[in-house]
């Protein structure tokens, strides 16, 4: 019997430096082979935040080696759900999509003091749609203990 096709969330916030960062790196941490993660920016920065770069490894996850990624129409097509993080009317709205807008503060020029509840805040977020969109013992859930990541 085939699998059935796996979720696939895209994060979207004006720099795809933070915010989106932060919450794509929790649910690949999280959901394993479950969903697909994407994250883009309608602007995107040169790098990665360094405050979010320490909060997320002070969690055990690094995200050092990411990199700001441009916002496109088939980043956006090929997701299921869309959670947008701050960039208003720039991200474009396709019928059939859910479409998820979480209030988060702009973590850019903050230190990681100002970081650390931005992030426990998304990782809270994540958990909270990863147990709507793949319930903890459905289809391909990874074995405990294994922090390797797949590539979508």
């Amino acid at each position: 019997m085939p699998d059935a096709p796996l979720p696939s969330v895209l994060f979207v916030c004006v720099h795809n430096a933070g915010r989106s960062q932060m919450a794509a790196a929790f649910l690949t941490h999280l959901a394993g082979d479950r969903v697909q993660v994407r994250s883009a920016g309608s602007a995107p920065a040169d790098a990665v935040n360094p405050s979010a770069v320490a909060a997320m490894a002070e969690v055990g996850i690094d995200i050092s080696a990411e990199a700001p990624k441009v916002l496109t129409i088939e980043a956006v097509q090929a997701s299921d759900v869309v959670i947008t993080m701050g960039c208003g009317d720039t991200c474009p709205v396709f019928p059939g999509k859910r479409y998820l807008d979480w209030q988060l503060p702009d973590p850019a020029g903050q230190g990681v003091e100002a970081v650390r509840p931005l992030r426990d805040d998304i990782e809270k977020r994540i958990r909270e749609l990863l147990e709507q969109l793949a319930p903890e013992g459905q289809a391909r859930a990874r074995p405990s203990g294994t922090d390797r990541v797949r590539d979508a």
